[in-house]
């Protein structure tokens, strides 16, 4: 099972998911689906794919959930 912590790294990509960007998380999750709909890896691999893209796909929700406060804030103050 994998841990909540978005730090997770593996040998498939040395960058801390919490560095990426948006974008970098986004065009690395795709990377990520493809490789593993590819059927080309074995169980280690595919198990250490399947967490990456977990902790990467929290990354994405967490930015656009960041984005979505920002655009509320805005709005919020826009109608005052």
């Amino acid at each position: 099972m994998m841990s909540k912590d978005i730090e997770f790294t593996t040998s498939l990509n040395a960058t801390p998911v919490d560095q990426l960007t948006y974008e970098q998380a986004r065009e690395e999750l795709l990377q990520t689906v493809s490789r593993m709909e590819s059927g080309a890896t074995n169980l280690e691999e595919s198990i250490a794919l399947w967490e990456r893209g977990e902790a990467l796909a929290q990354r994405c929700e967490a930015w656009l959930d960041g984005a979505q406060a920002k655009l509320d804030a805005a709005r919020k103050d826009a109608a005052q």
